[in-house]
């Protein structure tokens, strides 16, 4: 691909194509309590249902090497459950639906932690600012391309979509 991702001739004078390999969920995860779980951004990081509201998300995140970690409403309202040096709930969720999406060699591998049956419980980090509006923010455009009809032709908007399947 280049610099703007459209596909065009390889250096070795090939076609490229602008598709990205899927890497397929290691067990399919219920989407109603973690509907977003990301590695992204030296973090471990996404969207988590409160358990007493359901009108209200909290962005969760845990940062990779120090595992210090963030919780907090999608209005940046802290999380009740937050301690200076445990993690809520809402972590506990997040790394458990990484786990169930990515793997616990991978998650463990890219929170720089060693891989535990109890992965939340060997992270060693304390409560620290994490930014949540880039998170919260990918996640309601996620859910924007639910919205939109099935059609066969293109779209443009979703030239970057990973194509299932595809070889690269």
């Amino acid at each position: 691909m280049d610099a703007e991702g459209a596909a065009g001739p390889s250096p070795g004078g090939g076609e490229r194509r602008s598709v990205v390999r899927v890497v397929r969920p290691v067990r399919p995860r219920k989407l109603a309590k973690v509907p977003f779980v990301e590695l992204a951004e030296g973090r471990l990081q996404g969207v988590v249902s409160s358990g007493s509201d359901l009108a209200r998300v909290y962005v969760s995140s845990i940062a990779a090497g120090t595992h210090d970690f963030s919780c907090s409403t999608n209005n940046n309202r802290p999380c009740g459950g937050l301690g200076g040096a445990s993690m809520c709930k809402h972590l506990r969720s997040l790394v458990d639906e990484a786990v169930t999406q990515y793997g616990l060699e991978r998650v463990a591998r890219y929170l720089k932690a060693e891989a535990a049956d109890d992965l939340a419980g060997a992270l060693r980090g304390t409560k620290a600012a994490a930014p949540a509006a880039g998170v919260f923010s990918r996640f309601l455009r996620h859910l924007s391309y639910l919205e939109v009809p099935g059609v066969t032709e293109p779209l443009p908007e979703m030239h970057w979509f990973p194509a299932m399947g595809a070889a690269g």
